[in-house]
């Protein structure tokens, strides 16, 4: 074998000993993006969560005035006035007055509008913790598809440069006659293929960071830099019936159906209290003038009470009846229909982690040792002619789809974590 190609498959080798080595870092300019930055920084910034707590403020403001009584109202007036002097003094009956009234719904109305009110702000409450644990979801899944990019981005890299290393070296074996030319177009074939998938990784690169900074508050196009070196140990996670029990009780959506069953409940309760009636108390005060001859007139008060007679009740209370309690099956139904999402969301994340999570291991204790060292013996082979070189390309390929694949399956576990936080409503989930 030439020197020549002694040379080059001595750089092919050094190439292969470093193929796990991360690229260098990009520009310092650029600050690091960690995962507990990004999750504090969605909960501060994001314009999605600051609207929900916008609206769960304003209705917290409704229940003391649904509690309240209606305003009362003041009235003037001019009684048996007569229109052709407008003379007060003229007529016994004419007098200036003044009057108060005020409505009085029946004694337990008030108190169950105010209490329906409460519940719904209370359940409007519930929808903001409901916002923060689907967005700090979808900020984890999204930075983790940006930090598995990253590395698969690394490995098509160095995989780009160890193509480059088999091409050359192809070519100097065919041009001293000890090769075959299929073997040098064979290697810049897959050299393509190896572009191509970097074009589409880079692509997928920029998207998941235009998603990310969206949620973040940030212009699209702003450039993100993840961490280089993260915690490789996946946690163990407690077993599926305790992380039901725990959404049962922790889980905001599931308290926000619960909240609004209440509120159901109050509105049903107030509907059947319409059928007894409202009161109205008034009292008016009339000022009468003096005769024309002197003689003091009397000021006169009035009193009056006043209540509405539900005659229509068969069109209108029965109806509300009705349909309160049709609102309230609605929200039982409702509230049964996303416990079961909820256990379906856990039970989802939960196999999905123990999956990636079993891959995880297998291919880190298994597969890729395995496939490096094929690589490695394939590549000592090669050198005395014992290995074409379809098979060294093919082994090399294989090395990178398995370590691809284990960094898909790292960032799988780790994205399924992040939903099944965000299914049971809490971070303690681990054992």
């Amino acid at each position: 074998m030439s020197p020549q190609i002694i040379f080059k498959l001595f750089g092919l080798i050094l190439l292969l000993l470093s193929a796990h080595i991360v690229a260098a870092e990009k520009s310092i300019s650029v600050p690091v993006l960690t995962l507990k930055a990004a999750t504090e920084q969605v909960v501060r910034d994001n314009p999605d969560l600051a609207q929900m707590q916008a609206r769960a403020q304003a209705m917290a403001a409704i229940p003391s005035q649904m509690g309240a009584l209606p305003d009362p109202e003041i009235s003037f007036n001019a009684m048996s006035l007569p229109i052709k002097t407008f003379n007060t003094a003229q007529e016994d009956m004419t007098q200036l007055g003044a009057g108060i009234s005020q409505a009085f719904p029946f004694p337990g109305k008030l108190a169950l509008r105010e209490q329906a009110a409460a519940f719904e702000a209370e359940a409007a409450t519930q929808g903001v913790n409901e916002v923060r644990w689907r967005l700090l979801s979808e900020v984890k899944t999204t930075w983790w598809l940006i930090f598995y990019l990253d590395r698969a981005i690394q490995i098509v890299d160095s995989n780009h440069a160890l193509l480059q290393q088999f091409v050359e070296i192809a070519r100097t074996k065919y041009e001293v006659g000890e090769g075959l030319q299929q073997d040098v177009l064979l290697a810049q074939l897959e050299l393509s293929k190896l572009l191509d998938q970097q074009l589409m990784l880079k692509a997928s690169r920029r998207n998941a960071a235009a998603s990310l900074n969206a949620l973040l508050d940030k212009p699209a196009n702003e450039e993100l830099r993840l961490p280089e070196k993260i915690e490789l140990q996946l946690p163990t996670i407690k077993q599926e019936n305790l992380l039901y029990q725990q959404a049962e009780t922790s889980r905001a959506l599931l308290e926000g159906n619960r909240l609004g069953i209440n509120a159901a409940q109050s509105r049903l309760d107030l509907a059947k209290k319409d059928y007894l009636p409202d009161f109205n108390l008034g009292a008016s005060y009339g000022a009468r003038a003096n005769t024309p001859s002197g003689d003091k007139r009397a000021d006169l008060l009035s009193l009056n009470l006043s209540m509405n007679v539900p005659i229509f009740a068969a069109q209108k209370q029965a109806k509300a009846v009705d349909q309160r309690t049709s609102e309230l099956m609605q929200e039982k139904y409702a509230l049964q229909d996303q416990w079961n999402k909820v256990r379906s969301q856990i039970s989802q994340g939960y196999n999905d982690y123990r999956r990636a999570k079993d891959q995880v291991v297998l291919f880190e204790t298994g597969i890729v040792p395995q496939a490096r060292q094929t690589v490695a013996s394939m590549l000592a082979g090669y050198q005395v002619n014992k290995v074409d070189f379809l098979n060294l390309v093919r082994s090399q390929i294989t090395l990178y789809e398995y370590e691809i694949q284990y960094w898909k399956a790292f960032t799988e576990a780790n994205q399924s974590l992040a939903q099944l936080s965000a299914a049971v409503g809490k971070e303690e989930i681990y054992e």
